[in-house]
């Protein structure tokens, strides 16, 4: 994974969400990206814990001027969709993060070439490098836009 954060007074890689390592700062760090990609599934989380992790992952993406979050929720290992995915999905389809998010896209929506692809990488073009792994969409991935900073609905 590319760095995506500079510690403002060291200077040293560090944590998006976390003091620095290396000095023990926490004031917030340089961004080096407008992208970041969240696994919501590692650690196996209960679904209130994983929407809970979301939440607040979305609160500090969009005080840091992050614009757009790629979200691994999985897909359950029925295929059929699993526990988080369905939480995310209800959540999102019910404006629950509205406050953060401005638009959200269903990996099984946007597959790699297709209409709905293009146009949200017109939107994102730095999503392309993400999205290229997706070649007929993937069900286990949910891309998000978030609010410019300051702007809740």
């Amino acid at each position: 994974m590319p760095q995506v954060a500079e510690c403002p007074e060291c200077g040293n890689p560090r944590p998006l969400f976390k003091q620095c390592p290396f000095c023990a700062s926490k004031e917030s760090p340089a961004l080096r990206v407008d992208i970041i990609e969240i696994n919501l599934k590692l650690g196996q989380p209960l679904v209130e814990e994983a929407l809970d992790s979301l939440g607040n992952h979305l609160r500090n993406a969009s005080e840091l001027g992050i614009k757009t979050i790629v979200l691994i929720h999985g897909y359950g290992s029925s295929g059929e969709g699993g526990n988080i995915k369905k939480a995310v999905h209800h959540a999102l389809e019910s404006n629950y993060f509205s406050d953060r998010v401005h638009e959200y896209y269903f990996g099984e929506t946007v597959p790699y070439g297709s209409h709905a692809y293009h146009a949200l990488i017109k939107k994102r073009p730095g999503l392309k490098a993400y999205l290229k792994r997706f070649k007929v969409g993937n069900s286990g991935v949910t891309v998000l836009l978030l609010n410019p900073p300051g702007v809740y609905a």
